[in-house]
């Protein structure tokens, strides 16, 4: 039976159900993901397998350079668990761990002990592995796409079940959209990548957007990311193997240790696209760091706080985009920022170098209340080391915290297609709107300080309605009027009842 999208979700919901109470629902995500996966590549690898018997033969049907996908060892496939009914929690770790023998580059991704999960029995893990048993999810029965964008609303659905803390890993997907659409216009061979890449959402937006809205092959380009939660950074490595993509997902802070650098280790691997939703005003190694072997913190000679690591982010991403004197072309990059950043009076020293290097493109001005994790309003910063010659030496302001843009809903707001269309319209044709965008001259930037505070560019007050003078006064007369007789008639009640 083939599943729609909307069934193929619903499908994958309901494992929450299954073990809710019995683990805490931070914790779904670590122990359902992977059994996603898991059932998603054993019913793949079966299917390849039969067809490489039949081409093949028994003796060379395993050889792992036939299969496009993980290979499952003998006696650990989906049915080889699912026959278990005792101690299911030890045969799903020995499966996984037989996955990981077979398949080292699934290092890391089976992080969950199902044994140390006390509360999930055989009988919940059995009704867990019972229902994802009812449905295939080889090719065939569910494109790889559509795997992927169930997959994607799984980890949504988890992030709101954690609420606050889901936000850590989880940017709203309007938000990636525009992030995505700020840098688009994309060619086979393209690199891309994220240095806090959470659960992999940036990467998997540009993957999708280059094949549904440019028509191109997602297999064509390179995806990499880094993520300093393991847990975490095995869901983006799980994201992108059913998205079918081609790319690495590494561990550990990007700051303190970056992982994509050359052979030698003596420079940082350049991108031709960075996309990031780093960690607002985090803290950083501030003191590793005064020598930075890969140059990156040379802005000024003061480094930023040890307590707010915003530039320290901004200025390692820089670093990592392609730049046109040493590459054929130079990199853009759109990062999601705190306010702050645009006009903090001590960080004035690193606006100037970034704005004096003409890197800054665009800068969006978002709504608060965007994210699960901080409420706080928010900015897209778009950085181009090869601006057009028609927008070098400005920086385009927009303004999109304005109710046009949004919508509320019941515990955070959201950006409408209608609002990130309206941006991304006005980014292209570099349009100046009344009180929505304008571009502005690097001169005037530098009369203000290098302050890139938005309301300094845009004017970003609600307009006063237009008075109506005669129409004012006609009301002015009928409540003249009302009270006028309101007056007679008091005057009457009083003589009646003998009060002067």
């Amino acid at each position: 039976m083939t599943l729609s999208l909307n069934e193929l979700e619903n499908h994958l919901f309901k494992c929450a159900d299954i073990i809710r109470d019995a683990v805490d629902p931070t914790d779904y995500k670590e122990f359902i993901l992977p059994l996603v996966y898991y059932k998603s590549i054993s019913d793949e690898f079966e299917k390849q397998y039969a067809e490489n018997v039949e081409e093949y033969g028994e003796d060379f049907a395993r050889r792992n350079d036939l299969y496009s996908i993980p290979v499952v060892p003998e006696g650990y496939l989906w049915e080889d668990v699912r026959a278990v009914s005792d101690n299911i929690d030890q045969a799903l770790n020995e499966a996984f761990d037989a996955l990981t023998e077979e398949n080292p580059q699934l290092t890391g991704i089976f992080r969950a002990d199902y044994i140390d999960a006390d509360a999930l029995d055989d009988d919940r893990l059995g009704k867990l592995v019972e229902h994802l048993s009812t449905h295939d999810l080889d090719r065939d029965s569910v494109p790889p796409d559509m795997l992927g964008e169930a997959y994607m609303d799984l980890v949504r659905h988890f992030a709101e079940e954690e609420g606050k803390s889901g936000g850590q890993f989880f940017t709203p997907p309007h938000i990636v959209n525009l992030c995505v659409r700020l840098v688009d216009e994309f060619e086979d061979g393209m690199t891309f990548h994220d240095p806090t890449v959470g659960s992999g959402g940036m990467l998997i937006e540009a993957a999708r957007y280059y094949r549904e809205e440019q028509g191109g092959d997602p297999t064509k380009l390179t995806f990499t990311g880094q993520e300093i939660n393991p847990d975490i950074a095995a869901i983006a490595k799980m994201n992108l193997s059913i998205h079918g993509l081609n790319g690495e997902i590494e561990r550990e802070d990007s700051l303190s240790n970056p992982a994509f650098t050359d052979e030698d280790n003596q420079e940082l691997t350049r991108f031709d696209r960075v996309l990031a939703n780093f960690p607002f005003s985090a803290d950083w190694a501030k003191d590793d760091l005064q020598d930075d072997p890969y140059g990156r913190f040379d802005w000024h000679k003061k480094l930023p706080r040890a307590d707010r690591g915003d530039y320290a982010f901004i200025m390692s991403m820089a670093k990592q985009l392609k730049r046109p004197e040493r590459d054929e072309a130079g990199g853009k990059a759109a990062i999601v920022i705190p306010h702050g950043v645009l006009f903090r009076k001590h960080e004035s020293r690193y606006r100037k170098p970034m704005l004096e290097n003409d890197m800054v493109e665009t800068i969006v001005g978002l709504p608060e209340n965007l994210f699960q994790n901080v409420s706080i309003p928010s900015a897209v910063l778009v950085l181009n080391t090869d601006k057009p010659a028609e927008r070098e030496g400005e920086v385009q302001f927009i303004h999109a915290a304005d109710e046009a843009f949004y919508k509320e809903l019941s515990n955070q707001s959201e950006l409408t297609d209608e609002g990130v269309d309206h941006v991304v319209d006005n980014f292209r044709g570099w349009t100046t709107e009344e009180r929505v965008s304008r571009t502005v001259s690097l001169d005037e930037i530098r009369e203000n300080d290098y302050n890139l505070n938005i309301a300094l560019y845009v004017d970003t007050t609600e307009p006063e309605e237009d008075i109506d003078v005669e129409e004012e006064l006609v009301k002015l007369r009928e409540l003249q009027a009302e009270r006028d007789e309101i007056e007679s008639t008091m005057s009457e009640h009083m003589e009646a009842l003998n009060y002067e």
